[in-house]
């Protein structure tokens, strides 16, 4: 009879196992998705038990039930029902002792239902404890007293129910690992779709933002960069792989950089730096560079690199200092110009005065220049610091700088300079203040000239571009400027003229600028001064 328990574990083991093995190699599904199929599969699995049972004068004993006590605890009592007709159709068939067999189904499945409904929340282990405690009760209650069968062999009964217990923890056992691997691989395949969804979003983002986004790891190699990396400077991802992103730094902030990845490793702290990078056309960018540590356990395992190009908001910086020293200029030009005008001119009158009766004294004409240059400061300060109505009218530009030029004739043949004109077409109009743009041209022509002290010549050049602007070009041969002072050229009081105020390219520039145009300039050292204005074209 042991052999015979034994063999029927083995079979009900090995039927429970079988949908759960298939059931792996499925997509993962809730097994109260498939009651119906789960309650069919359980009656045949009892109906085969009931083939398979222990024969014991005329009583056919087996461990149907066990299958029965899972599937109320696991899937309901539908399909326990559906599981449970099944199993007592073969057990009738293969047994002429009905009452016992159909009493006890039917007080069975009624407990079974009734203790469901009444532990829902249970877990589906704890309800198969529950009800096997409830199937010992009744069976004992109706099997050796009601109908007296075997009631004085305590030990066939002990051991049949210690089969069904079995049985159930065998199953439960079986269910509840599949359950988990279920869980496990449906948790896993969450997680994955998660990190896919995750990475997609953060790849999407890092490789269509402008900002530089870099991964510099614990060994102070980069192990990321963004794809913006190779649109801001010109390079193609092989290139930058190929020829390292740390060849495009500027020299001089390399051991700056090294330095500030070291005081994040260090203090753990986020840190911003500005740094350069040579763009492939060989310009340097600027960049603000913000370096956040990555923890892991306590310790920095990665470093953080964003960058964003800041050439734009430096340029914004140097126009509103330009514009707050031109401000701080304009106020002291009308405190100095209302205060020196008046004493200058009544000194320089009792100059030409005493001029007048002593010509023989010979620093008359020194001080009376002197007094002149003075007067000119002032009055150059005063067109800065006054606003000044402005009528703006159409003209031809093309007559404005002959007319210049025409001024300028007499000095220009005194200091061997040749002046060259050119333009392509007749007519260039123009909105504009005649004499304030005159007055631009005069200062740059006079500022070409002073540069050429032995002679040379100006070739200067009239044309339209493809925006509808005219464009104007003064190109000297005189001792040009160095580079690195080009970007202050047009501040107040820089200049490299002996006796210069700085103020008249400023003017320039403001002239140049309330006409909605731009001027710039490029020089080399002994190679002579290109400038170039742009002005909009009259619509």
């Amino acid at each position: 009879m042991l052999l015979d328990y034994m063999i029927n574990l083995s079979i009900f083991s090995t039927m429970v196992s079988i949908p759960l093995v298939i059931r792996s190699f499925m997509k993962p599904i809730q097994m109260k998705h498939c009651r119906f199929l789960a309650g069919l599969y359980a009656g045949i699995v009892s109906s085969v038990l009931v083939y398979l049972s222990i024969h014991e004068q005329g009583y056919l004993y087996d461990i149907r039930y066990a299958v029965l006590i899972l599937v109320f605890a696991y899937l309901g009592p539908f399909p326990g029902l559906l599981a449970g007709g099944i199993s007592l159709m073969s057990r009738l068939l293969e047994s002429p002792n009905w009452l016992p067999a159909v009493v006890g189904w039917l007080v069975i499945m009624g407990a079974f239902t009734l203790i469901h409904r009444r532990y829902s929340s249970f877990s589906p282990f704890l309800k198969c404890f529950i009800l096997y405690v409830a199937y010992t009760g009744i069976y004992i209650a109706i099997v050796p007293f009601a109908f007296n069968i075997f009631r004085h062999d305590f030990f066939f009964h002990f051991e049949y129910l210690l089969f069904i217990l079995l049985g159930v923890l065998l199953g439960g056992l079986l269910i509840e690992a599949n359950e988990k691997l279920h869980w496990t691989i449906t948790e896993k395949e969450a997680i994955k779709e998660s990190l896919v969804e995750s990475e997609r979003k953060y790849r999407l983002i890092a490789e269509n933002t402008s900002d530089l986004i870099a991964v510099l790891g614990k060994d102070r190699s980069f192990t990321y960069l963004s794809p913006s990396h190779g649109s801001a400077l010109g390079y193609s991802s092989q290139e930058l792989d190929a020829m390292g992103i740390l060849s495009t730094f500027h020299p001089d902030d390399l051991d700056f950089s090294r330095r500030a990845v070291e005081e994040v490793f260090q203090k753990k702290e986020t840190l911003s730096v500005e740094l350069r990078l040579r763009h492939k056309d060989g310009r340097w960018i600027d960049f603000e560079s913000r370096l956040m540590p990555v923890k892991e356990n306590e310790s920095i395992e990665h470093i953080v690199i964003v960058s964003r190009d800041i050439s734009e908001r430096k340029k914004a910086e140097e126009i509103l200092l330009r514009s707050e020293k031109l401000s701080v200029v304009g106020e002291l030009a009308a405190g100095v110009a209302h205060e020196i005008r008046n004493p200058l001119t009544t000194i320089k009158g009792f100059i030409q005065l005493y001029k007048t009766e002593n010509p023989a004294f010979k620093f008359n004409d020194l001080i009376l220049n002197e007094l002149s240059r003075i007067e000119t400061i002032t009055s150059e300060m005063l067109s800065l610091g006054k606003p000044q109505a402005i009528t703006m009218d159409k003209a031809n530009i093309r007559d404005i700088i002959e007319n210049t030029i025409d001024t300028l004739s007499p000095e220009a043949h005194l200091k061997d300079v040749q002046i060259n004109f050119r333009y392509e077409e007749p007519e260039y109009l123009i909105i504009c203040e005649k004499n304030q743009v005159k007055q631009v041209f005069l200062n740059i022509f006079k500022n070409a000239m002073e540069a050429m002290e032995d002679g040379g010549k100006i070739h200067i050049t009239l044309r339209k571009d493809r925006i509808g602007n005219c464009v104007i070009t003064v190109q000297d041969d005189g001792c040009g400027i160095p580079e690195e002072i080009l970007p202050r050229i047009g501040e107040p009081f820089y200049t490299l003229k002996e006796k210069g105020t700085g103020l008249g390219l400023m003017i320039c520039h403001k002239i140049i600028k309330q006409h909605h145009g731009s001027i710039d300039y490029h020089s080399r050292v002994n190679e002579g001064t290109l400038i170039t204005i742009t002005l909009p074209l009259a619509g």
